[in-house]
């Protein structure tokens, strides 16, 4: 799915326009890349776990428990 299906699908859901799902869905991928960058996990619940890498690559874990 690309950036602009997805927000479609969200500012459909939550009634907002599409332009406010768009940097709403860009805040999150930046503070997902920030923490990652910190050296944090990030869980996203029904995806997985993001773990940061020794190289500038991440992983994602398919289960969610530590």
């Amino acid at each position: 799915m690309k950036k602009n299906e997805l927000a479609m699908l969200l500012a459909k859901e939550n009634k907002i326009p599409e332009s406010a799902a768009a940097d709403e869905l860009d805040r999150v991928v930046h503070d997902i890349l920030r923490r990652l960058r910190k050296g944090e996990r990030v869980s996203v619940p029904g995806l997985g776990i993001f773990k940061p890498g020794k190289t500038q690559a991440f992983r994602l874990e398919k289960s969610l428990e530590k």
